[in-house]
């Protein structure tokens, strides 16, 4: 946590408490060290290229599994071994169905597209698989895209990629458990060869700096400039003697702006108009200790609409990449519920009213074309229900919605065959994925006249092949 706060006793002779005056965020497993944030990097962030189209991207990204069947493509004319167990609910286009949970997406869904042959080829909780593509540098996409726009923006101090846990957002006291998909969130942000500047910044981490990002600094002193900067080189000379940062001196200005320039504000729901708070809350979709009572689904919470509240707050402070995780989506059978594939009641009505929120907030404050939002998962689930009432797993069909961007909107691209196993149009993967968000984040053609963009950087970032259809 990177505080400023009075060292003084809880009460002095003037009557003064000592008090935190901001804080930044967890830097460490999930964040950035200072150095990430002022240090002095090939691609430092007081760098504008002109081939950043300004577009922002939030990734959510539902951990575990979604069923691509329960979901967006429910097959009701299959067997029903096969068929959505939550039916389905029809779509403003017509003909078009989706799973029997997601009615609010179905009325929007001229606003946004989904890809129903897109497949992560991948039948494991490895969210890098999607996260990175496989790509070579190993790092994920937030990451690629902080290693060449910088990894804070220069004009408002904001981390360009932040990774919003429900801890997050959590009111206090709020549980929220730990299970198998806790080991896999550093995959949704990993930084891969391009080394731990580039993690991606959580509100909500810790990790070893923690305790050495604590600034204390006299109250009355806190405006003076120089007292705060001899602070920051106190902090420097500490952190080289451990070999964890280099070379603050000439950007201490920005440390300094990165703590006192406000940015701190953007991930304080409390800022937010009631209203807004209002249509975004999902804590009526279920309980989470109820939901927390299943093995596999011990991270669930219904704490999904204000993750992506914060998500488009964010974006709208300069955070160029957000990822938004949301856990508790492998319904083998959900911890043994006699209700089979219970969790998608729980867990696909937050996703319908989060992400419906979400698109319609971006729509009435003109976001469409300047936000990015991909809805995914790691996998998706097998075709046919296993004898626990579920779907296991399965990597060759998995869901797949996008949203905004300046991309073709309103569409349904591609089909899976008959019984929801294979696609029956052109396949796409995770690659298709990664080349489509680059499209969106940079001006490729300009992009590619840059000789000093590091080689294998761009070696991910020009050789693929978007999804054309989105183009």
């Amino acid at each position: 946590m990177l505080s400023i706060y009075d060292p003084r006793p809880a009460r002095d002779c003037q009557g003064l408490r000592r008090r935190e005056f901001l804080r930044v965020g967890g830097l460490g497993l999930f964040g950035l060290t200072l150095a990430g944030l002022a240090g002095r990097t090939a691609w430092a962030a007081d760098e504008l290229r002109d081939y950043a189209t300004g577009k922002s991207v939030v990734l959510l990204f539902l951990g575990g599994g979604p069923s691509h069947i329960e979901l967006f493509d429910p097959k009701m004319t299959a067997p029903a071994e096969i068929r959505s167990i939550t039916g389905e609910v029809p779509t403003v286009h017509p003909g078009i169905t989706f799973g029997g949970t997601f009615p609010q997406l179905a009325r929007l869904a001229d606003k946004f597209s989904i890809v129903r042959s897109f497949q992560s080829q991948n039948s494991g909780h490895d969210y890098y698989a999607v996260s990175t593509a496989n790509n070579p540098t190993k790092a994920s996409l937030g990451a690629l895209y902080t290693r060449v726009a910088g990894t804070n923006n220069p004009q408002t101090g904001a981390p360009r990629h932040t990774l919003v846990l429900p801890e997050a957002v959590a009111p206090p006291g709020f549980k929220i458990g730990t299970n198998f998909e806790t080991g896999h969130l550093p995959g949704l942000t990993q930084p891969g060869s391009l080394g731990p500047n580039y993690h991606a910044f959580s509100p909500s981490g810790g990790g070893p700096l923690q305790q050495n990002m604590q600034l204390a600094i006299p109250a009355e002193r806190l405006s003076d400039r120089r007292s705060v900067l001899s602070s920051l080189d106190r902090l420097r000379r500490e952190l080289d003697a451990g070999g964890k940062i280099d070379g603050l001196d000439k950007l201490q200005q920005q440390a300094f702006d990165v703590i006192t320039g406000g940015v701190a504000d953007a991930f304080d729901l409390a800022k937010e108009d009631p209203r807004v708070v209002a249509r975004y809350d999902t804590s009526h979709c279920f309980k989470s200790e109820d939901a927390q009572k299943f093995g596999d689904m011990r991270r669930s919470t219904n704490l999904l609409g204000r993750q992506m509240l914060l998500a488009r707050r964010l974006v709208e402070s300069g955070c160029g990449f957000v990822s938004v995780s949301d856990c508790g989506w492998d319904m083998h059978s959900n911890g043994n519920s006699p209700k089979g594939l219970a969790g998608m009641q729980w867990l696909g009505p937050q996703v319908d009213h989060a992400v419906a929120a979400f698109i319609a907030d971006c729509e009435a404050r003109g976001l469409r074309d300047k936000v990015l939002l991909v809805v995914t998962g790691e996998m998706g689930r097998t075709p046919r229900i296993n004898k626990n009432g579920g779907r296991d797993h399965y990597g060759e069909l998995t869901p797949l919605l996008v949203y905004g961007g300046g991309l073709k909107m309103g569409q349904v691209i591609g089909q899976s065959d008959k019984d929801a196993s294979q696609p029956a149009t052109e396949p796409y993967q995770p690659s298709h994925l990664l080349a489509t968000i680059m499209h969106t984040l940079f001006d490729l053609g300009k992009l590619r006249l840059d000789q000093s963009l590091p080689r294998d950087v761009a070696g991910v970032l020009l050789g693929g092949e978007p999804i054309r259809p989105l183009l």
